[in-house]
């Protein structure tokens, strides 16, 4: 995985009910709270912090599902 936004990402503004917590926004998205590492690594400028960043009304890039298991190989 790149440590940057691709091509096929999608943007998304953070919601309120996901603030400072990827882990919620991981599961809802890819079914396993584990993967919110994802949109730290997919936002390195705009998520320094993973956690203290991740604030309603930011806008990050995600990946779709299927580009996760395929990059992990599920």
């Amino acid at each position: 995985m790149a440590g940057t936004a691709e091509g096929d990402d999608q943007s998304y503004t953070i919601e309120r009910t996901y603030a400072y917590r990827p882990d919620l926004l991981a599961y809802d998205l890819y079914g396993s709270p584990r993967l919110w590492w994802v949109f730290a690594q997919r936002n390195p400028d705009t998520l320094q912090d993973p956690i203290f960043d991740f604030t309603p009304g930011t806008e990050i890039y995600i990946p779709k599902g299927n580009a996760i298991r395929e990059a992990l190989g599920v």
